[in-house]
């Protein structure tokens, strides 16, 4: 907004009607008032009983809607302008085959190239055919092998003290057996 109660036109760039849309202005305004002269003429006339169609006045309005001056007659063009749509349009009627792959960004193509190279290492991995595949496997196979020894230590320990239970129960019937040999012994012993 302005500060103030009027419009400063300091450095504004000048306007200037040339002399040929100034003619098309006056042309159009004699055409208008020439139409309404004949409308209310027409007027008049329908009243009377006579009538005429507008169609015609229609039609040269059409006609008088050209471009003003030269302006129609030189085309103006950016040369620098760059048309999008039609440089798409030129490049698909060029490759049709590769109008159905688009062409992807570097960071894109980047991204797929990753993508492709995990899922083959993972494949690979699965099979065992990588370094670090390798590892886990020997890892695990030492890792096997130690539970399958402490496996069998577990069981000769079981073993082990199975025999022992065995041992102390048949030296407790030995005992007892003895005990009451010996019991039986000094009872007949007393009685005789």
């Amino acid at each position: 907004m302005p500060r103030g109660k009027y419009v400063n036109h300091k450095g504004r760039s000048r306007n200037f009607t040339s002399p040929e849309e100034l003619e098309e202005e006056m042309k159009k305004d004699k055409e208008k008032t020439s139409r309404q002269q004949e409308e209310s003429e027409g007027e008049d006339e329908e009243a009377s009983g006579g009538s005429r169609s507008g169609s015609d006045s229609e039609e040269s309005d059409d006609d008088n809607h050209k471009a003003k001056g030269v302006s129609n007659l030189i085309e103006i063009e950016n040369p620098n302008r760059v048309a999008k749509k039609s440089a798409v349009k030129v490049s698909k009627v060029g490759s049709g085959d590769k109008a159905a792959k688009p062409e992807l960004s570097r960071r894109e193509r980047e991204e797929l190239e990753k993508q492709k190279a995990q899922l083959l290492y993972q494949k690979l991995h699965a099979e065992g055919k990588t370094e670090q595949a390798r590892a886990d496997l020997a890892r695990l196979a030492i890792i096997k092998q130690h539970r399958a020894e402490a496996a069998a230590r577990r069981e000769a320990e079981k073993k082990e003290k199975e025999e022992r239970k065995k041992v102390v129960i048949k030296t407790t019937h030995t005992h007892k057996q003895e005990n009451i040999v010996e019991t039986v012994n000094s009872k007949n012993i007393e009685d005789v």
